[in-house]
């Protein structure tokens, strides 16, 4: 029996011998986890095809989600060997996605930097021009056509006037389109939406804004905006009304201690609405700091699933685009969401005189389930009225 055993660890050793290497360097490698609550995409676009050699970290793949679009990076070096999805094909997560040949050489080329390949261009371009250049000279020796005859001279028939032909295009919608859609309109389904207005005089933060911002920008290497002075002007009401900082939960009303605003930057790719976390603990200049931060991966596409995760409160400022006055959804699971327009220089009533102020609409729109009139009312009059004098928020009065 013994005997046996060791004869057929022998066979065994034999035929493990004549296995190629190869079938131990290729790696077949799964969608990655996306984010929370992400299980499948769409591959937007390969990067990389079979044949291609791949460095560690190289993007190999887009791929747009319901939420947002993920750069796919390769966690080894080595050749592509197989793609299991093509270009607008659905992915899920955990799936193999492609295959890699980790032992694969690195051929010659693959090391070109981007500046070697514009040298390699520029010099293209000049061998082209040089060969132009010797083919100009033997053209101008060549004997030249005849001279053509003129035409005879033909009745020009009236013309007609073709209508202009009628087209239409369609596209298929992306994912996070389709997303953004149901959204709405689950938030249309589910919740009582209602929406209150307020006018606001912006004299006095404009007048704050153009006096620090000298100082501001100084220390803090950033510029002073209108967004930070209603987020902390927000922040200060919901936590005295911490109901428009709540949410409904089955039967229950849920309470948070804390106060994650949503603030809606748009992209290339549609409307997303990043947190800033924990707005109660931010200065005017961390505030800042982290909108230019969100507005800049928001240019990139590269604000991820995770830094649009959660939000108790949501402002949307549909000024910058010109908006006057609009009634803006609210930002599911959420109870609240403040809009901002445009500032208009309007005649207003001060003193009994009539003058020309800057002027701002608010509105907010909120779950009349959970929110009364007064309470929503309140909030934005409270709101408004921090803003019309910025001393309120700095002294909590």
């Amino acid at each position: 029996m013994r005997q046996f055993a060791v004869s057929l660890f022998k066979v065994s050793q034999t035929q493990f011998a004549q296995i190629p290497k190869f079938y131990f360097s290729k790696k077949v490698v799964n969608v990655p986890t996306m984010g929370d609550s992400i299980t499948e995409g769409d591959v937007k676009e390969l990067q990389k095809k079979v044949g291609d050699y791949v460095n560690q970290d190289d993007v190999i793949a887009l791929i747009e989600t319901d939420k947002v679009t993920i750069d796919i990076r390769c966690a080894d070096s080595g050749l592509i060997t197989q793609m299991f999805a093509a270009d607008g094909a659905k992915v899920e997560v955990g799936k193999p996605f492609y295959e890699i040949d980790t032992t694969a050489a690195k051929p010659a080329g693959a090391a070109a930097t981007p500046e070697t390949k514009k040298e390699e261009k520029k010099e293209q371009k000049q061998e082209v021009k040089q060969e132009q250049k010797q083919e100009a000279p033997a053209a101008q020796k060549s004997t030249p056509p005849p001279a053509a005859k003129p035409a005879e001279k033909k009745p020009v028939a009236p013309s007609v006037t073709t209508p202009t032909q009628r087209t239409e295009k369609r596209e298929p919608m992306s994912r996070m389109r389709q997303r953004i859609a149901q959204r709405l309109k689950d938030a249309q389904n589910t919740y009582a939406l209602l929406t209150t207005f307020q006018e606001c005089d912006m004299s006095a933060v404009m007048e704050a804004r153009e006096a620090m911002q000298k100082d501001f920008q100084k220390k803090h290497n950033v510029k002073l905006g209108f967004s930070s002075f209603f987020i902390k002007a927000a922040v200060k009401q919901l936590q005295e009304q911490p109901i428009v900082n709540a949410v409904i939960d089955g039967t229950d009303i849920v309470y948070r201690n804390y106060i994650d605003i949503s603030m809606a930057v748009a992209t290339p790719t549609g409307l997303m609405v990043p947190v800033l976390r924990n707005c109660e603990r931010l200065s005017f200049a961390d505030i800042e700091k982290t909108l230019i931060d969100l507005a800049e991966k928001g240019r990139q596409g590269k604000i991820s699933a995770d830094d649009m995760v959660g939000g108790t409160f949501t402002i949307s400022n549909g000024g910058v685009f010109g908006s006057l006055m609009g009634t803006p959804i609210i930002n599911a699971p959420q109870s609240a969401i403040l809009g901002m327009h445009a500032i208009v220089n309007r005649p207003v009533v001060r003193n009994d005189q009539i003058v020309a102020r800057p002027m701002m609409y608010l509105a907010l729109t909120y779950d009349h389930r959970i929110l009364d009139g007064k309470d929503a009312a309140t909030f934005l009059k409270k709101l408004a009225t921090s803003i019309e004098d910025p001393r309120r928020i700095l002294l909590d009065v």
